[in-house]
Order: structure tokens, then sequence, then C-alpha cells
């Protein structure tokens, strides 16, 4: 029971990792990336589709996103859901593709960015220390109902933090690669 808990643990802590290695793909860092436009639908024939399943999305040049829609219908739906997305660049179509021109961060942008990857770090480690909470009340109650004796109470509450200890740093050196991707842009 208690070595599930420990992967359980261990599971739930990469999860809250992958879920902020997404936050940080979302963020923008002067350069373009096509994880810019994930959380970009369109509404293609009357259901919201994510953009990268109705276009190909390329990167010809450090800051060009080139979008070649599968069908060339959807150009225009295409083009109204990027000028609605909370992404803030202006779409340039030709009638065959869509241009998105990442601008050039100012310094002070990069600083502001840089200190929300660290805002998004830092939700990252709350997550993963209420997870380490919440296996450390289920090593108690098991503990309290006779499952565990003390000693592997204590055994198990040490594996834990070390699964947390883990997941931080990873948290962390994701975050200083981020910023110093950022800053230096």
């Amino acid at each position: 029971m208690t070595e599930a808990i420990l992967k359980e643990t261990q599971e739930r802590m990469k999860k809250a990792e992958q879920s902020y290695v997404r936050e940080l793909g979302s963020i923008r860092a002067g350069r373009a990336n096509p994880s810019l436009l994930n959380r970009v639908n369109i509404d293609y024939y009357g259901a919201p589709t994510p953009l990268n399943q109705v276009a190909q999305i390329s990167v010809p040049e450090a800051r060009v996103l080139l979008i070649t829609p599968y069908d060339k219908n959807a150009l225009g739906d295409i083009e109204k859901a990027i000028n609605q997305s909370d992404i803030g660049i202006p779409p340039s179509n030709d009638g065959n593709v869509i241009r998105l021109i990442v601008p050039a961060l100012t310094e002070e942008r990069r600083k502001d960015i840089a200190k929300q990857v660290g805002k998004e770090a830092e939700n990252a480690k709350v997550a993963i220390r209420n997870i380490r909470r919440d296996e450390m009340d289920s090593l108690k109650k098991a503990e309290k109902a006779g499952d565990l004796t003390e000693d592997d109470l204590r055994e198990y509450e040490e594996e834990v933090q070390k699964l947390t200890n883990v997941s931080v740093k990873a948290v962390d050196k994701l975050s200083e690669e981020k910023e110093k991707e950022i800053l230096e842009g």
C-alpha cells in the first residue's frame, strides 16, 4: 500500500512538472515557438478545434511562425481566432498562409516575462508541496489505522520529502533555463 502511495506521489509530482513545462511553452520569449498557439481554437465547421489540427505550424525563421491550413477555406477562421486570442501578435494573411512575426522584446518586457516565469515556478512548487502534504496525511492515516509502524512512517515520510526535493529542483532548473533564454533574447 505504501509503495503505491510513493508511486502515486511521484506520478502526481511529475504531472505538476509537466503542467509547468506546458505553461512555460505558452510564455513568449521573443522567439517563434509553435506552442504559442497551443491554446488557440478555431471554429471549424461549427466545432471548436485546436489550431494545430487544422493547420501545419512551422518556424521558417527565428521570429516567424508560418501557419499553413490543410483546408484553404479555414484561412479566415484561423486569422479571426488568432486575432481574438491572447497572444497579442497580429496575423499577416497572404491568401495561402498566415505569418505571425514575433516582435523583439524590450529589456523591460524581458524582465516582466522573467518575473512571470518566477511566479509560475512558485505556483508549480506550491502544487508539489500540496501533493507532499496530501501524501503525508495519507501516511499518517495508515499509521493510525495500524498499517504502518512509527519507524515505517518516518521512513516513508523521508521518501516523500526526497521526491518533493527532486521535483522542486526540476522546476527550479526549468525556471532558470527559461529565464536565461528570455533575458539573453
